[in-house]
């Protein structure tokens, strides 16, 4: 008897098994892991012009978003700690931004040199901006564009419960 008891019990244990495995496999599938690593992915379709953005933290703790740089997709890392728009010298190529002076700067990793740029237009949801101060960096990889002071200066940002409401600015708006 106590034998049939433990084989209906590895039965229900292996059943339970297969059933969250394909509970989680499903939510995977649908979209819950992205979710969870790039909440704001979304922003670029629901953002109405000239209304604040609300930015959920992503699993590492930062505000990644999707956004437009001169009409061109790129993701944003906000960064209250970069003076400017940080680029990578690859994107700003593809991008068609061009260089201006030469510029020293402080980075997490260290002194960097790279230049200075103008962007004419920098988008996040419905928050635009035309002419904001960017620079080039040779050393940054990847597609990532450190969404800096150079524009979030001209926004009210409230961070609370792991989430940034930045409101849009009252110049230098495009309606």
């Amino acid at each position: 008897m106590s034998n049939r008891r433990l084989l209906r019990s590895g039965l229900g244990m292996m059943l339970l098994f297969w059933v969250l495995l394909m509970g989680v496999g499903t939510w995977w599938l649908q979209g819950g892991l992205e979710d969870m690593f790039r909440p704001n992915a979304q922003l670029v379709n629901a953002a109405p012009d000239n209304e604040p953005v609300t930015l959920k933290r992503n699993r590492a703790g930062h505000f990644v978003a999707p956004g437009y740089i001169n009409g061109e997709p790129v993701r944003f890392l906000l960064d209250t700690g970069a003076t400017y728009v940080a680029i990578p010298a690859s994107l700003a190529e593809e991008l068609g931004l061009k260089s201006g002076r030469s510029a020293w700067f402080n980075t997490a990793n260290g002194r960097v040199e790279g230049s200075l740029t103008e962007v004419e237009e920098i988008a996040l949801g419905g928050i635009r901006l035309r002419n904001v101060k960017g620079s080039i960096s040779p050393g940054m990889e990847g597609d990532t564009v450190l969404l800096g002071m150079s524009f979030l200066n001209h926004l009210a940002i409230e961070i609370r419960d792991g989430e940034m409401l930045l409101s849009p600015p009252t110049s230098k708006y495009i309606p």
